[in-house]
């Protein structure tokens, strides 16, 4: 019996017994395996606890002594929990987390056995950085690189069966100084903008003294069986299947959206969503996607740098505990084709910490004023750098998801809602461009009249748009569902913040000459919403008008990575990155060569893998069935009967064998083709030809054939779990 046959038979006669989430309020539990600043009053001295409250809120850099006084606050607190070991937890740019378990045990020189952790230890550790992605800044041969503590965000204790490791946030950088991860450049990004955020808002209260970026993330995932999965070998290696006939129903009714939750994933959910709390996760919605088989879950908003991690930790979290529940959980873009793929929505917003959120409209001339700069520096910012955005986004796995019918095309354009747009235009058509300080518009600029209070409601949700405005802030829905947030986040803050500083520049000049500060902000927000208006749109934006209109807008439209990933080195990106500190142009170029060689990686795997089905899975069912129908047509024959009686069976017999054929020769042609591309030396050069050369010239076409061998097989003889199976069988 095939794979395929015991998972579907499984599924009926094992029973599913897996340990029960906890019915415990969630208030209980929640942040109970995190060292927050109230857990750290209880095990640090005042000293240390000052210290380390003033670098989470203010950003201060720790002391050594401090430092000393801190690690032995938190061994205390993780081993009261039954904690042995800690790690420096960092995200590499391999697209996952990273960790090296060390225990608290040690040797004295005496031979005295003893549980330590120093600061040293807790401030900085050295990993072997010769194996992670580098993009050419180390050689293989030197392999010192340093991960560094993040105090912004918390150490928590990771549970896994019966072991408990405590995790200290870090960033990690190579011995020279170059960042080797995600969350360094979004830390640099962020202080960036905080700084140009804070010049900006004191022309409307000097009494902010920080700006603080929020993000909420909407997580799109797939589940299905465990044991179906492992009979996909694609599944397996790539994250999705690379072959797979359309079954007669898919999402056409639309029936699972906001459906009942299958009591199976339902369990799944409750268990994960359990441990989640425990780390501080402030996950608060979860509901039935699209697609059959397809969930999502969100959380509040937080800080941006502690998303990402909650977010990094959520995908790790989601996918063990997927595994005891004997369950898959599938985060790529596009794991089942003809169907809705994944997306990771990212909500984003501004703060002030005197608890303004500065992409809400408020309730006077100068809170409204305080809200129009904020917002139209942020589409300002959308237009200056569309390029830069669609690169932070761009992967072999999302490459499958942009512009199909669930997500944004690969154009970035800015959606606002018909009040807002409204409140542009008239700022825009302003008669002769002019305002002065009789003006009501200045004076009385009070947007709550032109926008009703429920402004959440009152911005229809745009599915098309890469980048829209939802009431208080903005949502990046082109970011992919397996992307580290970290990326498209560096991007948008540093872009903002660059945005506002000339934005500062251009309005104090205005003071300079002798315009009042309300008049020469106006003039200046008229000015950015005529340069920027090219980027908005607010109709359907999967539409082919919305691709021809773009075109004449001059917007651009890289549909495949390795030609969007160009943005990220230009002279432009360069000056912008090095202005804020937040890349140097090696770390740059680096990068781009470290996305270039991962798309390449990918789609490699991805060709290989077709080659690995179609020559023994696939064609050899074939050539069974194949000769089946032979064999009857032979007999039928004997018997004497005549051709009417067997012509079905020939006709069949002809298909299967001229989709055999194809596939045969296709794989092969490919599998020359890709000696061909891998002998280029050029990084970028070989991006573009697996892109071109292989995956466009290939994948469809092998694939057409495949699924339809799927629907002539026999279905008894094809080994692979189909799409009816994967997505509709709990």
């Amino acid at each position: 019996m095939s794979l395929r046959f015991q998972a579907i038979n499984n599924l009926s006669s094992e029973p599913n017994e897996v340990a029960q989430a906890s019915t415990t309020k969630i208030t209980g539990i929640f942040g109970e395996n995190v060292f927050t600043l109230a857990t750290a009053r209880q095990y640090l001295t005042d000293e240390a606890y000052k210290s380390l409250a003033a670098s989470i809120k203010g950003g201060k850099k720790i002391d050594r002594s401090s430092a000393n006084a801190i690690s032995n606050g938190i061994r205390a607190w993780a081993e009261s929990k039954g904690v042995t070991h800690y790690t420096h937890w960092f995200q590499p740019l391999t697209g996952t987390t990273a960790e090296k378990h060390d225990s608290f045990f040690t040797l004295k020189s005496d031979g005295t056995a003893i549980e330590e952790f120093d600061g040293s230890a807790l401030i900085q550790q050295e990993p072997d950085a010769s194996s992670f992605p580098n993009g050419g800044l180390r050689a293989t041969f030197e392999a010192r690189g340093y991960t560094a503590w993040d105090p912004s965000s918390p150490a928590f204790i990771m549970e896994i069966g019966q072991g408990k490791t405590l995790c200290i946030p870090t960033i990690f950088i190579s011995y020279t100084g170059e960042s080797l991860d995600y969350k360094a450049p979004l830390l640099k990004a962020l202080e960036a903008l905080n700084n140009a955020a804070v010049d900006v808002a004191h022309y409307f209260d000097k009494n902010v003294t920080k700006v603080t970026a929020t993000l909420g993330w909407e997580q799109e995932y797939f589940v299905i069986d465990e044991a179906l999965a492992n009979a996909r070998p694609d599944l397996v290696q790539s994250g999705r299947t690379v072959f797979g006939a359309a079954p007669a129903k898919g999402q056409q009714l639309e029936d699972h959206y906001f459906g009942s939750i299958p009591e199976r994933t339902y369990a799944f959910m409750r268990d994960f969503e359990t441990e989640c709390y425990k780390l501080g996760i402030p996950l608060r919605t979860r509901h039935n996607e699209v697609a059959p088989a397809q969930f999502e879950c969100a959380p509040i908003f937080e800080e941006v740098s502690v998303a990402v991690d909650h977010n990094s930790l959520l995908m790790d979290i989601m996918d063990r505990v997927a595994r005891r529940h004997k369950l898959r959980v599938l985060v790529h873009e596009k794991p089942f084709a003809g169907i809705n793929g994944n997306g990771k929505h990212n909500n984003w917003s501004l703060a002030t910490d005197t608890g303004v959120n500065l992409l809400s409209p408020g309730k006077t001339p100068k809170t409204n004023l305080m809200f129009l700069t904020f917002f139209v520096n942020t589409i300002k910012a959308v237009h200056d750098y569309a390029d830069l955005l669609r690169a932070s986004i761009a992967s072999a796995s999302n490459d499958h998801r942009l512009g199909a019918n669930e997500a944004p095309p690969a154009i970035i354009s800015v959606f606002l809602g018909q009040y807002l747009a409204k409140v542009l235009d008239e700022i825009e058509t302003r008669v002769g461009g002019k305002f002065d300080e009789q003006d009501e518009a200045i004076l009385k600029l009070d947007i709550h009249r032109s926008i009703p209070e429920l402004l959440l409601d009152n911005t229809d949700r745009n599915r098309t748009s890469p980048f829209a405005f939802t009431g208080n802030k903005f949502e990046f829905r082109a970011v992919g569902s397996s992307a580290n947030c970290a990326s498209p986040m560096t991007v948008l803050n540093v872009i903002v913040a660059e945005t506002l500083k000339t934005f500062k520049k251009d309005v104090d000049s205005l003071i300079e000459s002798g315009e009042k500060k309300e008049i020469a902000i106006m003039h200046t927000l008229q000015k950015y919403i005529v340069e920027s208006k090219k980027v908005l749109f607010e109709g359907d934006g999967y539409s082919q008008e919305w691709h021809q209109e773009a075109a004449r807008r001059g917007l651009q439209n890289v549909p495949t990575t390795p030609l969007a990933l160009d943005a990220m080195v230009t002279d432009k990106s360069k000056a912008l990155y090095a202005a804020n500190n937040v890349y140097t142009h090696s770390e740059l170029e680096a990068r781009h060569e470290i996305e270039l060689e991962k798309y390449i990686k990918k789609v490699q795997i991805e060709a290989r893998i077709m080659g690995d089905l179609a020559l023994n899975h696939i064609i050899p069912v074939a050539v069974k069935y194949q000769n089946d129908l032979l064999a009857n047509i032979n007999g039928l024959k004997a018997a004497g009967l005549p051709e009417s009686a067997y012509a079905s069976q020939l006709a069949i017999l002809t298909q299967v064998s001229s989709h055999i054929q194809v596939v045969y020769t296709k794989i092969y042609e490919m599998v020359e083709e890709r000696k061909q591309v891998n002998n280029l030396s050029d990084t970028r050069e070989k991006a573009i030809a697996y892109c071109s050369r292989i995956k466009e010239t290939f994948f469809d076409e092998i694939r057409y054939h495949v699924d339809k061998l799927e629907g002539l097989v026999d279905d008894d003889l094809w080994t692979l779990p189909k799409y009816r199976e994967m997505l509709f069988l709990r």
